[in-house]
């Protein structure tokens, strides 16, 4: 069966009444957290983890990968209005979005922002669905040491891609590998670092620290920092849609914020920052109207939008084929895998093709309701920017605690998951990256698993992690993905201490 085969099968599937329904919940909560400043996708997928406990798989899977696209449309609406990203990757937005909202043209930027990011998210789909069957072939003939070096490579790149500093990153992963090596060894049955709390035994649940770290810790952090007064909303004036001009300049625009931001996506060490920030500066350099930016120039929304959305398709190439998660967000889908004992990789493909094909065929639908509930209902998203801040993270307190319990009753795993909220709060005051925790706890011992069966193979030879082709290839890239960024971090450290030298000089 080709490609097309495939997507057909998974339309099938996603067009099941339920899963509809579970598709437009996805991206109406994606809109609305990625509209209100400081909940993003991650926040709300974690959330929902224990809620979707003993829900359909494909259902819970499908409403998830609808969260993340709608996160992505909706933070570029507090950009643009609010010029306070929602989203991390929605900052470059705001550059020159907010400055078309005081110039009394946000209607036609946040209509770019939304048709760019439907066109991206078209294109960058269809992109994820014929790739993807070719690095499951690829996948498919990797061994223990073969698994293992890709494991080491996620472990570095994550660590490196989360938070300013590799080391704080590598820290945060330590904690996560740590964790999760309390419990049962599956091995030789020993008990480790349970310290003789039976409830240890069966190892730290993934959704009560993924619900902890991010929607306690988040909150904690979000409560420390005090009320900074109101922020000011700008109004939409005139009309919302575009001219002929507007379109004119942005067509081009999103086709190279697509191009620009699916293969960065779907890099290891991608994530959707980099590819908007590229692409801000690209349409910067190509502009026929160079005066406008900084001032309100549409090219560096359209551009921008669509990296951003194209990027999160692209997370989803290595996600579903390797099981290597590139965001916080993809992370927490790895997590949401794992809840219903299912292991993405290449043999999901071959074990669970109409789930996996489902989820695909899923996102292109969501792109169509995206574009229906962003551009018509925009004054109900403006609106939710007016819910007060107490209320809205109480909420989320209450309904972590409430689905934590329904989905493991137990007084042990609240104070878990307290003793966990801490711990995010703790790290996010002193700026430790929260995602490659939750990574460290999930792939751990998928990394720990797959090394011992290597040395059992070669029989306690080391070597062996070295010889084959594709393992020194993912091992040597791992290297130069913690080295260089510590070389190019020292030499700008060195440039600027030359630069304030020279001018005290």
């Amino acid at each position: 069966m080709g490609t097309f085969d495939f997507l057909l099968q998974g339309l099938l599937v996603a067009v099941q009444p339920m899963n509809l329904v579970y598709a437009l919940i996805g991206v109406t909560l994606g809109t609305a957290v990625g509209v209100l400043p400081g909940i993003g996708p991650a926040l709300t997928v974690a959330l929902l983890l224990p809620v979707t406990y003993k829900l359909d798989p494909a259902g819970s899977l499908i409403m998830f990968a609808g969260i993340y696209y709608g996160g992505m449309y909706g933070g570029s609406t507090t950009s643009i209005l609010l010029n306070t990203p929602g989203e991390s990757s929605s900052i470059v937005t705001a550059l020159e979005g907010n400055k078309m909202a005081r110039a009394g043209r946000g209607g036609p930027a946040l209509a770019t922002a939304a048709i760019g990011s439907f066109v991206a998210g078209l294109i960058a789909t269809l992109a994820l669905a014929f790739i993807a069957p070719y690095i499951v072939k690829l996948a498919l003939v990797f061994g223990p040491r073969e698994y293992f070096a890709l494991m080491v490579l996620a472990f570095v790149t994550v660590s490196s891609a989360f938070g300013d500093s590799t080391l704080r990153g590598l820290t945060s992963l330590f904690v996560g590998l740590t964790l999760a090596c309390i419990g049962i060894d599956q091995l030789t049955g020993q008990t480790r670092l349970s310290f003789g709390v039976p409830d240890l035994l069966d190892g730290i649940e993934v959704t009560t620290l993924a619900v902890a770290m991010f929607a306690i810790g988040e909150t904690l952090y979000i409560a420390a920092q005090g009320d900074r007064g109101p922020d000011k909303v700008e109004a939409v004036k005139g009309s919302v849609w575009m001219s002929a001009m507007d379109w004119a300049r942005s067509w081009k625009p999103w086709l190279r914020g697509t191009a620009i931001g699916f293969p960065i996506g779907a890099m290891p060490a991608g994530g959707a920052e980099i590819g908007t920030f590229l692409s801000y500066a690209t349409e910067k350099r190509l502009t026929k109207h160079p005066e406008e930016f900084g001032n309100g120039a549409i090219e560096g929304v359209a551009g921008p939008e669509a990296a951003n959305n194209a990027s999160a398709a692209g997370t989803l190439v290595p996600l579903l084929t390797l099981g290597l998660p590139t965001t916080a967000t993809a992370a927490i889908m790895l997590a949401g895998f794992q809840q219903y004992g299912l292991q993405p990789g290449p043999l999901l493909f071959a074990t669970n093709p109409q789930l996996v094909w489902g989820l695909i065929a899923s996102l292109l639908i969501a792109n169509f309701m995206l574009l229906v509930l962003n551009l018509p209902l925009i004054g109900l998203w403006v609106r939710l920017l007016t819910i007060p801040k107490p209320w809205l993270y109480a909420g989320i307190l209450l309904f972590a605690t409430l689905g934590t319990i329904g989905a493991n009753p137990s007084v042990f795993e609240l104070g878990m998951l307290l003793a966990f909220g801490l711990l995010g709060y703790v790290m996010r005051v002193f700026g430790y990256p929260i995602a490659p925790v939750v990574v460290g706890l999930i792939l751990g011992p998928l990394a720990e698993q797959q090394l011992r069966r290597a040395l059992s193979i070669s029989q306690g030879d080391v070597t062996v992690l070295f010889t084959s082709p594709i393992a020194a290839v993912l091992l040597v890239i791992a290297a130069l993905a913690l080295i260089v960024p510590l070389i190019l971090r020292a030499r700008g450290r060195g440039q600027m201490l030359a630069q304030l030298a020279a001018s005290e000089d």
